[in-house]
């Protein structure tokens, strides 16, 4: 087995014997929405492995990912919608379409230009005529913080007035006192609240070019590690009680 080397086709074939009638039982029952976790965590655990830079890793998750995609195009097929192939030419003539810069008559030289262009032709293949289409083409699946973020560049590009840096710190700081000041903090007015403060948040850090998601990720981090540095040095025999303090 071990010096047996598969390509796609192999692995196609593979994955259509195990969906067929006389195949594995868990995988022909699957259906897309069935797998829609496991698409998500496949994703989550690449970036793990890209951010732990870890290659081995990675070349392992990106064949997890990989299996997703083929398995949901065989289901697909299997409804007579569309196939592997459909999703490769459909793919392909897109990467064309949207790099006219190298499969056309489209000047861009930098990276920038590169990435208005692609909005642009975006917008054309989508038909968006307004600035609210593409604001709400935006998958709310999405983690918050990563369609928060979206959507406000998105509001940036298309002539969104944008405050700057000193107004949108008065409006934290705003928030924050009006947030102290409540002693029901279990009301809908005060998730509205927190909600536009982490807006702002996300857009000071957008502004500064810090991901958002990244960010919160490395202080969630950075917390687990202090809680088990206390965890281990706390005079009560390691357990955390409600006098610790992170």
């Amino acid at each position: 087995m071990e010096n047996i080397r598969y390509n796609f086709e192999d692995f196609i074939g593979i994955m259509e014997k195990l969906i067929a009638p006389d195949g594995c039982p868990w995988d022909r029952v699957q259906t897309h929405e069935s797998l829609k976790r496991y698409m998500i965590e496949e994703c989550y655990e690449t970036v793990e492995a890209i951010n732990n830079r870890d290659s081995e890793n990675l070349c392992e998750e990106l064949g997890d990912v990989l299996l997703q995609v083929v398995f949901h195009a065989l289901l697909a097929e299997k409804e007579g919608l569309f196939d592997i192939n459909d999703v490769i030419d459909g793919v392909s003539k897109k990467m064309i379409n949207r790099h006219r810069h190298i499969f056309g008559d489209v000047s861009a030289n930098t990276p920038e230009e590169v990435l208005k262009s692609w909005d642009e032709i975006k917008k054309e293949e989508k038909g968006y005529t307004t600035a609210a289409q593409q604001l709400k083409s935006i998958p709310k699946s999405l983690p918050a913080l990563i369609r928060a973020e979206k959507i406000l560049s998105k509001a940036e590009k298309n002539g969104a007035r944008q405050a700057d840096m000193g107004e949108e710190w008065n409006q934290v700081l705003k928030l924050i006192e009006e947030l102290k000041e409540e002693k029901n903090m279990l009301n809908e007015a005060n998730m509205d609240k927190i909600g536009n403060l982490l807006l702002i948040i996300t857009n000071i850090s957008r502004k500064n070019k810090i991901n958002p998601e990244f960010a919160l990720t490395n202080a969630s981090e950075t917390y687990i590690n202090r809680f088990e540095y206390i965890e281990n040095t706390d005079k009560n025999d390691g357990i955390v009680n409600e006098d610790t303090q992170f």
